[in-house]
């Protein structure tokens, strides 16, 4: 099966299938599609987490590049999943020799939120903006910096701060506004909030999508009518709104729809 086949219009499985399937080791693009089955549609089933994690050692399913699809996918599974079992294996996976599995683990490790994982994720920084260089002949840096950011971010690690500080003079911009997004997470303060509006205008198409999903991560209320204005899909804008939206809703605990509510609601309606 090709990798990256769109499994949209792929033949559904039955949880006991897709375990099985997954536990098995002929077929590699059927442990693959198992494994993406089980996470997207969120089978909390124990035997199900227990595959999963099983599958972040394989060793049978390799890329032509020496990289392990199958724990990759595993991984962003257990993120979807919502378990804290997986927490201790994903930050073994962690120390993969596959730049993709280590960063599936920081993203998946994200989603849980753990705090356990503040310190191995701090690890990933080690070195610093020095240390992040492109790994010669590959297309990403030596470590998975904007996962490893962004999951601190959202844990709440506030200790990261002056090590994530530093990536905000990265030389990739996703980086640094991951770095960006982690602060204004761990800080409340609405300088970094509005550096990622001040992307929003940047010349890049694809640095403005990275910008507009950052802003909506973190709720960012001030961003609301930039957002509405970005030169990019209406989709992506639509996302970002919602996540501010619903992150206000939240601060005022859901009680009602008040006057900054409905403004934001408007800009959403004027984008349909």
């Amino acid at each position: 099966m090709n990798r990256d086949t769109d499994f949209s219009s792929a033949p559904s499985l039955t949880i006991d299938r897709a375990i099985a399937n997954l536990q098995q080791t002929e077929d590699t693009g059927d442990r693959y599609y198992a494994a993406w089955w089980l996470g997207r549609f969120r089978v909390r089933d124990r035997a199900a987490i227990e595959a999963l994690i099983a599958a972040l050692e394989d060793t049978t399913d390799r890329s032509p590049d020496g990289g392990y699809p199958l724990r990759r996918n595993a991984a962003k599974a257990l993120g979807k999943l919502g378990d804290r079992a997986a927490v201790s294996p994903l930050i073994e996976c962690l120390h993969c020799d596959d730049y993709y599995v280590r960063e599936s683990a920081a993203q998946a490790l994200e989603q849980l939120g753990d705090r356990a994982a503040i310190s191995p994720l701090l690890r990933l920084l080690e070195g610093g903006v020095e240390a992040a260089v492109r790994v010669p002949g590959k297309p990403y840096l030596v470590q998975p910096y904007e996962a490893a950011i962004e999951a601190l971010g959202t844990i709440g690690a506030t200790e990261a701060i002056t090590e994530i500080e530093p990536f905000l003079a990265h030389s990739v911009e996703k980086v640094q506004y991951a770095a960006a997004r982690a602060l204004f997470q761990l800080t409340g303060k609405v300088e970094y909030g509005d550096r990622l509006v001040a992307a929003l205008t940047g010349p890049k198409l694809q640095s403005r999508r990275a910008a507009l999903l950052d802003l909506g991560a973190i709720g960012y209320e001030g961003a609301a009518e930039a957002i509405a204005k970005t030169f990019a899909e209406n989709s992506l804008k639509l996302i970002s709104l919602k996540g501010i939206l619903e992150a206000h809703l939240e601060r005022n605990d859901n009680a009602q729809i008040d006057d900054r509510a409905v403004e934001m609601m408007a800009l959403m309606d004027s984008l349909l």
